[in-house]
């Protein structure tokens, strides 16, 4: 196979460079399938890890790019057969074993997941990792639980990719949510996605006791830290806190009695890690019950894989909304 493109992330000293190399099949990382890429995706994770600005990669140098879309070119399990439409998220991609920014992937057949049914590679890949982590968050709340009869859903960080689609998510299973934003201008953008009411951040009175009034029957979250916090406070008996992203800050000042009082339960949702059987079964409610009606807003541009360099800079100052397909070939 003649050589392909791929924008590669390298250390040398301790600094943290990125760039496109020519690559040939077996410079690329092990995996009993290869895939032809067609498209890809930007999350803020990506981001950090091309511009360096925070350690995500474990070993050097690798492609980029934490989601891949893309057609079985050849493949040593026989549950993959060439010309199969597959998807991969997380599983290592871009941290321990080479991403989906590069014309073809080599990976191995346990991070395969088959392309639901009525969906593309481009549509699987506005969803991404981003939408996965959502529909995941989903899933665990309402193996917890969690119905629309309870009350409100919180969304934070909820123009963020993880958030519009949440969003987008949980309207359509019937919940009522409420959308938390530092952004101002994104009123009628979250409201035209599924969310009933808007909640800004800076009119957020986070209070001092251990627990305040009850306002939620549940939460995603992806800031982290004293707004976190302020999610125990305020959960209502028996709600879900479905804790993803850090946005805000990793840490989490509380006390044990929002969960020994009110039995409020705070879920881990680690996308990467996913035993198959789950995430199986998360990618075939995302082509079902959880399939977001409103990609087309959420999801609303598609850059060129050379156009791919000139991005990140967006999702390290925050200015992006919704997500972003890469078009690898």
């Amino acid at each position: 196979m003649d050589k392909f493109r791929a924008y590669r992330i390298n250390e040398k000293d301790g600094n943290i460079t990125a760039g496109f190399e020519e690559l040939s099949i077996d410079e690329l990382t092990d995996g009993d399938v290869v895939i032809k890429v067609s498209h890809s995706t930007i999350n803020y994770k990506d981001a950090l890890a091309a511009t360096g600005t925070a350690r995500i990669l474990r070993r050097y140098p690798l492609n980029g790019g934490i989601d891949l879309a893309g057609t079985v070119v050849s493949s040593a399990d026989a549950d993959f057969q060439s010309g199969t439409a597959v998807l991969v998220n997380g599983c290592g991609l871009s941290e321990t074993v080479d991403g989906g920014y590069s014309e073809y992937a080599r990976v191995d057949s346990s991070s395969l997941v088959p392309i639901p049914e009525g969906m593309t590679a481009a549509e699987v890949m506005q969803i991404g990792t981003a939408g996965y982590t959502a529909a995941l968050a989903i899933h665990r709340m309402e193996q917890n639980g969690q119905a629309p009869e309870n009350g409100p859903v919180v969304v934070t960080g909820a123009t963020g990719g993880v958030g519009s689609i949440a969003i987008d998510m949980l309207d359509g299973r019937g919940y009522e949510v409420v959308a938390m934003t530092g952004k101002a201008d994104k009123e009628e953008y979250l409201k035209s996605i599924g969310a009933r009411s808007i909640l800004r951040r800076d009119d957020i009175d986070l209070g001092k006791r251990p627990m305040e009034k009850t306002q939620w029957a549940g939460a995603v979250d992806n800031l982290g830290g004293d707004y976190l916090t302020w999610l125990t406070r305020t959960m209502d008996y028996g709600g879900n806190i479905a804790s993803i992203g850090l946005a805000a800050s990793p840490a989490l000042k509380t006390t044990v009695l929002p969960f020994i009082l009110r039995a409020v339960c705070l879920l881990g949702i680690n996308s990467v890690d996913t035993p198959r059987d789950l995430r199986l079964a998360v990618w075939s409610r995302i082509g079902g019950d959880l399939k977001p009606r409103h990609l087309d807003i959420i999801s609303d541009r598609s850059i060129e894989f050379e156009d791919l360099p000139n991005q990140f800079q967006a999702y390290i100052d925050g200015t992006v909304t919704g997500r972003t397909v890469v078009r690898i070939s």
